[in-house]
């Protein structure tokens, strides 16, 4: 039987790199659609329904960011690569924290373009094959429902950006473990190596803003000093 062709939606206005992109998914056979401005990538998620989105940051009319934040304001769950020319850190957080699954910066080569791809593509759709019975985190006052996208502190509910959640998610699934900077990276944002572990910190902190009653006495984030951290109701 025929496989179907996974479609993959580029967003770029860059038109070199584009058709870059273009060739490069198809030669890794992939039916690949083409948009130039935030707009237009915003009409086509809705009307091709792609596998996933290559979304560059710099956009005409809605920048990608933007364009990130409102697919994932409409649940919209189509794994995202962000691409960039920037390789500031701070771009890599906000991007991530918008819900992007992965980043690229440019320049790229185009197998690094292909191995992305398909990584992104095999671990969301792992998570899509999920048992029916629903999940139900708990440690102490804090009850984590991870297909709702729920979180409940004294039955009261939280908000949290995509990839907060995921973090919280993957501690809550791991307590009472010590867990390296590196080993977070490598589970919530898919990055296997050192170096940007600074994106772990930024969103632990997040989380204790928004978990914690004191942050410096944290009850449910331990830092191992040196280490990591470690996810445990602390009596």
């Amino acid at each position: 039987m025929e496989t179907k062709q996974q479609k993959v939606l580029i967003v770029e206005d860059e038109q070199s790199i584009q058709k870059l992109l273009e060739f490069t998914l198809k030669q890794a056979n992939y039916h690949t659609i083409l948009a130039s401005d935030g707009e237009q990538a915003l009409s086509l998620v809705l009307d091709e329904e792609p596998d996933l989105i290559i979304l560059d940051l710099m956009l005409p009319k809605i920048e990608g960011i933007e364009v990130c934040r409102m697919l994932r304001k409409q649940d919209i769950e189509t794994p995202i690569i962000m691409l960039t020319a920037k390789g500031e850190e701070m771009d890599k957080i906000i991007g991530l924290e918008m819900g992007a699954d992965d980043y690229m910066t440019k320049p790229f080569s185009p197998r690094e373009v292909a191995a992305r791809v398909k990584a992104v593509l095999r671990r969301t759709g792992e998570k899509r094959v999920q048992k029916t019975k629903e999940e139900v985190l708990e440690a102490g006052q804090l009850v984590v429902y991870p297909e709702r996208f729920e979180v409940y502190l004294d039955k009261k509910q939280l908000d949290f950006t995509p990839k907060e959640f995921e973090l919280l998610v993957y501690f809550m699934r791991h307590t009472n473990r010590v867990l390296t900077r590196d080993q977070l990276l490598q589970a919530v944002w898919n990055y296997d190596f050192a170096g940007d572990t600074r994106i772990v910190d930024v969103h632990v902190s997040h989380l204790r803003d928004k978990i914690e009653e004191n942050t410096r006495k944290p009850r449910y984030i331990k830092t191992m000093r040196g280490v990591g951290y470690k996810f445990g109701e602390q009596i």
